[in-house]
């Protein structure tokens, strides 16, 4: 089991700071009560149950112990990611903010002279 493994697991116990698992591999983890989902978790009860099986993201495992720390979370903000999207840059041309210095000087000047009609 290495950090990042996504596995399945069966829930075995629920505290208010978070849930036990016991995972496919016979290896015992703990999903704290903030890596549940995203967001604030007033009751951890209403989200989980004893025997309930939950796919986990390992975020951590205790070498001596074998014991994990795990995720629900992660897995869940990978499916909700929105592509980024560069609003100044046009990544065909590869132009980035080159038109804009270009025109820098013009606008500084033509700022200048309005304002200083307005004297």
């Amino acid at each position: 089991m290495n950090i990042g493994d996504k596995l399945k697991g069966t829930i075995t116990g629920i505290k208010p700071y978070g849930a036990f698992v016991q995972l496919e591999n016979d290896t015992t983890g703990l999903i704290h009560i903030s890596e549940i989902k995203p967001g604030f978790i007033d009751n951890i009860y209403h989200y989980l149950s004893i025997g309930q099986e939950v796919t986990v993201q390992v975020l951590d495992v205790d070498e001596y112990t074998q014991k994990a720390s795990l995720s629900m979370r992660t897995l869940e903000e990978d499916r909700h990611q929105i592509p980024h999207r560069h609003r100044f840059s046009s990544n065909r041309h590869r132009t980035g903010f080159k038109p804009l210095e270009n025109k820098m000087s013009t606008w500084i000047e033509e700022s200048l002279q309005f304002l200083k009609k307005e004297d």
